[in-house]
């Protein structure tokens, strides 16, 4: 099959306000197009969906809190956290309708054979159930039947550890077995899927790293994004008091002015463009974080940064990056780590990201010219 007539369906996390995930999705893309590919998003809805036999109880069970026992809250819940999302997205949304080719469905059941001719599987955290509870869909259960080539690029779990249960196992490395290839994200995926999924792997870069950093300048200027507020940027997934207090430290320490790209917090407020979160990484003298693709950014645009472990969000990831683009520790938990950090090596050389990417694109081209 000629490769420019080639359709590929691109299926990751839904889409929410999270400036990594949209940009991996777009990376993703805009590269299987620049390889001649017609390469297409499967953009599941992130909307809150309410099960229909329970929405009756749950009107009456919300009425009786706020009419009778005088409580703030709202009746028709689902509507109203759709209506704030809705406010809170604009931005994020405005991008992916602009920069992102995309079949819109409210669940992935709604796709038919035919449609495409390749499933691309990744990346982010697509096989981490606590992000993705339909796990079987990641790895295709509603297209089992389908003549189509399956490949998974840089899928993720997250961790380092198994958090499927024993049923959910079994039915994934049913369907991780029709594969026609698998790479995973984190060099802990290999044995994740060796062990678990009885399925071969190899590790490739992120989406976000298979562009350079002129292809995400290009985003911003042509946007006319304004500059940065600042000198330091604190960029936070899960802000603390006391992880505050050691970023103003940091800042006092090197003369630099702390700003941060607000995450908007609640769904009041409206999330800022994706263009200006990158812009604020090009602008930094030195970024302080707990996020996978704000490391990425970070290195992308050669800025000095330090990390603060986040046990949560999977630190493996950031740990796995660090090995991957030979980046010493970053971790920092108080004002003496800083000093122990040697800045001059502010990201790796070129020939090493070059070879990365040689990889990554081989395993694409390669596994896209696998005959069905």
């Amino acid at each position: 099959m000629d490769s420019k007539k080639m359709k590929i369906g691109i299926l990751t996390l839904p889409f929410n306000s999270n400036y990594g995930g949209i940009l991996q999705a777009y990376a993703l893309q805009t590269a299987l197009t620049r390889m001649g590919y017609d390469a297409w998003l499967i953009n599941q809805s992130s909307l809150c969906k309410d099960t229909l036999y329970k929405l009756p109880f749950k009107l009456i069970y919300n009425s009786f809190r706020k009419y009778i026992l005088r409580e703030d809250v709202c009746v028709f819940k689902v509507r109203e956290l759709n209506r704030r999302f809705k406010i809170k997205t604009q931005n994020t949304r405005a991008f992916i309708a602009k920069h992102i080719k995309s079949v819109s469905v409210d669940d992935v059941s709604q796709l038919s054979q035919g449609m495409f001719d390749s499933i691309v599987v990744g990346s982010d955290q697509i096989w981490r159930p606590q992000y993705y509870a339909k796990i079987e869909n990641a790895f295709l259960d509603f297209a089992k039947t389908w003549k189509i080539r399956r490949i998974a690029y840089a899928a993720s779990f997250g961790v380092d550890n198994w958090e499927y249960t024993p049923k959910q196992t079994k039915r994934c490395a049913a369907l991780a077995k029709k594969f026609d290839a698998v790479s995973v994200r984190e060099y802990s995926g290999i044995g994740l899927c060796r062990n678990y999924l009885g399925i071969n792997a190899e590790q490739v870069l992120d989406p976000t790293l298979l562009l350079d950093k002129e292809d995400y300048i290009k985003l911003f200027s042509e946007a006319d994004t304004p500059p940065g507020e600042g000198s330091l940027l604190y960029y936070v997934l899960d802000d603390t008091p006391e992880r505050m207090e050691l970023a103003e430290q940091i800042a006092r320490k090197k003369g630099l002015k702390l700003f941060k790209i607000n995450k908007a917090e609640n769904n009041a407020e409206i999330q800022p463009p994706v263009e200006q979160w990158l812009r604020a990484f090009y602008d930094a003298e030195l970024v302080i974080t707990d996020s996978f693709h704000a490391c990425i950014f970070s290195f992308l645009f050669q800025k000095p940064f330090v990390t603060y472990k986040n046990d949560k969000r999977g630190l493996n990831r950031i740990i796995s990056l660090y090995k991957m683009l030979n980046i010493n520790d970053r971790f920092v938990t108080n004002i003496d780590d800083l000093n122990k950090i040697d800045f001059s090596e502010t990201c790796t050389d070129s020939n090493t990201i070059k070879k990365l990417r040689e990889k990554s694109y081989a395993f694409l081209e390669n596994a896209l010219k696998i005959q069905i």
